[in-house]
């Protein structure tokens, strides 16, 4: 860089500051307030004590996850157990219709033996298959199902982390998603579940994170509504226990 170059650089950046400074005194004086030149101490960080330290009985959990789930547009229903789960989604793929399924390769899935329950309808297994278009396989299933690593109440969200065998397309493209939430993985605030990738690090971290707060919703410019656009347009939370 030549010299004149250089010198010209540094008039500009004087400039700018002595512009920024201008500015910032007319808004001091202008709220009638001295100018602060130094950042302020901040003792805490984070979320205070008392909130980390607020916690809903579990019957509180589910009643109030169910409110807020609702009220994003979902759907919950408590099953005793996880026979009742199977009976819960063969009863909706009779009603809907639904013959493509697609769930997670998980161990408490495989408990649902939907593969015997719903003999009728095509029931796949993410990524069990060499060779397979797993992704298309996804975009047209009628029901997809997860489990659901954990769920937050004061927020009504669902959290689904992604690996080789939990594809996040099961989540993401099937019409109607049923997601399965063993009561034991219902916390009460987010941060309980922020907590556990803080502590994992980096390295612990999953392929992906998905928060999912009812069905896909999107608006346009004028605010019209519509559901299931980018995602399932139907999400069933399924609290089992």
């Amino acid at each position: 860089m030549d010299k004149g170059h250089e010198d010209w650089l540094k008039r500009a950046e004087a400039d700018s500051r002595s512009k920024q400074e201008r500015f910032m005194q007319r808004i001091a004086e202008r709220l009638k307030r001295p100018r602060l030149l130094e950042k302020p101490v901040h003792p805490f960080r984070g979320a205070p004590d008392a909130w980390r330290e607020f916690e809903w009985s579990l019957e509180e959990r589910m009643a109030r996850f169910t409110d807020h789930f609702l009220s994003a547009g979902g759907h919950v229903a408590r099953l005793e157990d996880m026979e009742a789960v199977k009976g819960f989604i063969s009863g909706k793929a009779e009603e809907m219709g639904a013959r493509r399924i697609l769930r997670q390769n998980d161990p408490l899935l495989e408990e649902l033996q939907l593969e015997k329950a719903l003999a009728e309808a095509e029931v796949a297994v993410w990524n069990t298959g060499g060779g397979e278009a797993w992704t298309a396989r996804a975009a047209e299933a009628d029901f997809g199902i997860v489990a659901a690593d954990h769920a937050v109440a004061y927020t009504g969200s669902l959290i689904v982390k992604s690996a080789a065998e939990r594809g996040r397309s099961v989540s993401l493209l099937p019409t109607v998603l049923f997601a399965v939430i063993p009561v034991e993985r219902l916390k009460t605030r987010l941060g309980e579940v922020l907590d556990t990738f803080d502590e994992a690090g980096r390295a612990g971290l999953p392929a992906g994170i998905h928060f999912i707060s009812g069905p896909s919703r999107s608006a346009d410019i004028e605010n019209d509504l519509t559901i299931g656009v980018h995602g399932p347009g139907v999400v069933f939370a399924l609290l089992v226990g």
